[in-house]
Parts: structure tokens; sequence; C-alpha cells
């Protein structure tokens, strides 16, 4: 067996080794300890970025969970603080479900991995380009790069071992992940009328708040655009003290 051969087995055994039998020739005492070596920092890992799936799941079902992702995932990056990433893109699009899986698992992963995945992006805040205090609603305003919304159909935020919905309520849980200019992670829950107007800033970049809210109004069939620009004008106030808005721009000729 050539060296690299040896390797590809070795690696294939510490993935899997009821599937894939160590090299022959190894002491599989000193086997073993890389075995527990690898699997446990790989437990590690990702325990720390999804803290609740852990508790939710126990300590049996979370090392079995971690064990398939460990043996079938073909992993494409070397990057340690990428893994998690491909963690959550296992249990969406690779691994069947079984009978014992929280029906909310991916979702709940999903949402745990935002925190991580926000601490660690390269996008910057703009320094320049916009009025902090500028007014939200005859002015642009300036979404934050690092404000990222989402939609879940389960509670992802309330999850926890003493709560663990068997279906999804009717209405979807909206949510503002953001980080801040202190690098804080935080996330906040919005209601349909804000997601929506979040959804409409990111699409129209050169639309004043009075317009956006407008176009949301008609969207929606709301007989009544004046009252729905006051209270969106309250909701783009409250997304401005979240640091999820950063201010207002003049529109660009």
């Amino acid at each position: 067996m050539s060296h690299h051969d040896l390797q590809r087995a070795f690696a294939a055994h510490l993935r899997d080794p009821l599937r894939h039998p160590a090299p022959h020739g190894l002491d599989d005492r000193r086997v073993a300890v890389y075995r527990e070596l690898f699997f446990n920092n790989m437990s590690s890992l990702l325990g720390s970025t999804f803290p609740v799936l852990r508790l939710i799941l126990g300590e049996q079902r979370w090392r079995a969970l971690v064990h398939d992702f460990y043996a079938q995932h073909p992993a494409r990056t070397p990057l340690f603080l990428e893994v998690p990433r491909e963690f959550v893109e296992y249990l969406v699009q690779e691994r069947a479900a079984q009978p014992d899986d929280p029906p909310f698992m991916s979702e709940l992963a999903h949402y745990e991995w935002v925190e991580l995945a926000l601490a660690i992006d390269e996008s910057e805040l703009p320094a320049s380009g916009y009025e902090p205090d500028g007014d939200l609603l005859d002015g642009v305003p300036v979404l934050s790069p690092l404000a990222w919304p989402l939609a879940y159909r389960f509670p992802v935020q309330r999850l926890s071992p003493d709560f663990q919905p068997a279906s999804p309520p009717q209405e979807p849980t909206w949510l503002v992940a953001c980080r801040r200019q202190d690098d804080r992670v935080k996330f906040s829950v919005v209601n349909a009328l804000t997601a929506g107007l979040i959804a409409l800033m990111q699409q129209e970049q050169e639309k004043s708040g009075r317009e956006l809210l407008t176009q949301l109004a008609k969207e929606t069939s709301r007989p009544q655009a004046g009252s729905l620009i006051q209270i969106g004008g309250a909701a783009l106030e409250e997304l401005r003290r979240e640091q999820i808005v950063l201010g207002s721009r003049l529109r660009t000729a």
C-alpha cells in the first residue's frame, strides 16, 4: 500500500470505523486515541455552535448525529469556522430524516449558525454616505449590510428542552439578526409588516421610506395607506434604534 493509499484508508477509518477497518498492521490502542481525538474535536466544535440543539437532543443522540455528519458528509473546506455551515447544509440537503428527529432541527441549527456567520462576516459598516439622524420617511433608509432578515416556520428563538412544539404555529416567525457597532450579534423579533418593509428596502434601494410604505400598502391591499405610513414610520425608527437601519440618505439623481 502506497503512502497516499495508507493516508486515505486511515482517514476513512477515523471518519467511519464501523464501515472502514484500520489499515493492517496499526496498533488499535494507538488508533483509538486518534479516533477519539478527531471525533471529540468535531463534537466540541459543533456543540459550541449549536448548544441549544445539543441540549434538546441529549448527549447520546447528539453524538450519533455528529457521527453521521462526520462519516457521511464530504467536507469542502479546510477552515474550522466553515464546518458549522456545512453541518447546516448537511441537515437541510443530505440527512435522511429519522423518526426521532425534532421537526424543527434544521431551522434551529440555521438559527444558531447565523450568530457565528455574522460574527465572522467580513462586511463592514459604511463610514459615510448617509445621515445617522436623517429623516427615514422622506429620505432613503439605509439598511445595514450586517442585518440579515430571517423567516422560520418554528419560533426558533424560544426552543429549549422544555419547549419543543411538535408542529409549527399558523404564523411564521420573522427575525432580524444584526451585528451591531460593538460587534455583538443581536436577534430582533419583528412582525409581518416590518419583515415586508425590510424586504422592500433590499429590493428598492432608491425609494424613500414613505414610498416604500405606500408600495407596501398597495401590495398588502390596505385601504388606508396613511395609517400604515404612521405605523411604518415608527417601525423604521425602531429599526434604527436596533442598528438594523443605519440612517437615511438623499436619493441619487
